[in-house]
């Protein structure tokens, strides 16, 4: 058996992001404008209360975050 080797993150590596409302910072990769991948780690999952609330939810300032730091190129879109 074969096994390929992910080179999606080569191009495009997982990079930290900061919320401003709770500081939790996760990392994060634009592979285009409309899909996100986010990686939580234990620490960040803690911080949220917004996830506190609902797990199955993204905090709606995280995503502000990513959105900001996409605009400002802060974090690579590589699809665009």
């Amino acid at each position: 058996m074969t096994i390929r080797q992910d080179d999606r993150l080569v191009d495009g590596p997982l990079l930290p992001v900061r919320c401003r409302r709770c500081a939790a910072e996760v990392l994060v990769r634009k592979s285009s404008w409309e899909q996100t991948s986010i990686q939580w780690t234990a620490e960040a999952r803690a911080a949220c209360p917004e996830l506190a609330a609902d797990p199955h939810e993204t905090c709606p300032a995280l995503r502000s975050a990513i959105q900001e730091a996409a605009l400002t190129g802060a974090i690579r879109v590589i699809d665009e």
